[in-house]
């Protein structure tokens, strides 16, 4: 049997542990905390209702993704409990491409994808955030090499739209990196995302606020490991940059 002293140091140490566990993510600052909401909002296709709604309606027909061009949709497993067999996107292996007419959401028979998001300036998926700006190549002063792109280039899928964006992507070697705002998909991208200097004439990825976080800037961000750039699921523009 413990004897109340034991008791009081196991007590300690996990009163310890804990401060120092919440300490760290203080410590992290802003850049962490949109990150750790994002990995309880997953990423939905475009015209998503919210996650209650959405998990209600969804029949988990997997019709969305069937008819995604860029093979972008994916269905949760089973370690997802009542969210089993719902579409969701991993930006950082393909992001949306916004395609004319969202057919995702027209094959949706449920309407848990919206109907009435007919266009890409109607998508509220989420925000991109640059959430690690010490590996971003823009900041670093660093040209696009091969290697750098290596692994985008290795995508199982490669059908024509897909082979296009691999093309424009190998355009950048041996150049300033400005993937992230050149290749957008979004209709009038500078709205969205563009290139701007800072006070030390460092060029940086400036998200705006018509950013729909479609996850193709992830997904095409040239770093290994977690992209410079990510995006936050289930969020409005405000709601990061206020």
């Amino acid at each position: 049997m413990q004897s109340k002293n034991d008791e009081k140091r196991r007590d300690f140490v996990k009163l310890g542990a804990g401060a120092l566990f919440f300490g760290s993510l203080i410590g992290a600052g802003v850049y962490l905390a949109p990150r750790l909401n994002a990995r309880e909002r997953l990423l939905r296709p475009p015209g998503a209702l919210d996650e209650k709604e959405f998990l209600s309606t969804c029949i988990k027909c997997g019709q969305c993704v069937q008819v995604c061009p860029y093979h972008t949709l994916s269905l949760l497993d089973i370690t997802y409990g009542n969210s089993i067999g719902t579409p969701y996107v991993d930006a950082r292996a393909r992001g949306c491409y916004l395609c004319d007419l969202l057919p995702c959401v027209l094959a949706c028979p449920s309407g848990s994808l919206n109907h009435d998001i007919t266009k890409a300036e109607q998508v509220e998926m989420g925000v991109a955030m640059l959430k690690n700006p010490n590996k971003c190549l823009a900041l670093l002063g660093q040209n696009v090499k091969q290697e750098d792109i290596a692994s985008i280039l290795t995508h199982s899928n490669k059908n024509e739209r897909e082979q296009k964006v691999l093309d424009d992507l190998q355009e950048y070697v041996g150049k300033p990196c400005t993937i992230c705002a050149d290749l957008c998909p979004y209709p009038q991208k500078d709205k969205a995302i563009a290139m701007v200097s800072d006070n030390k004439g460092n060029f940086y990825p400036e998200v705006r606020n018509q950013c729909v976080g479609c996850g193709v800037c992830e997904e095409l961000c040239p770093v290994s490991g977690e992209s410079a750039i990510v995006i936050i699921p289930r969020v409005k523009y405000e709601e990061i940059y206020s």
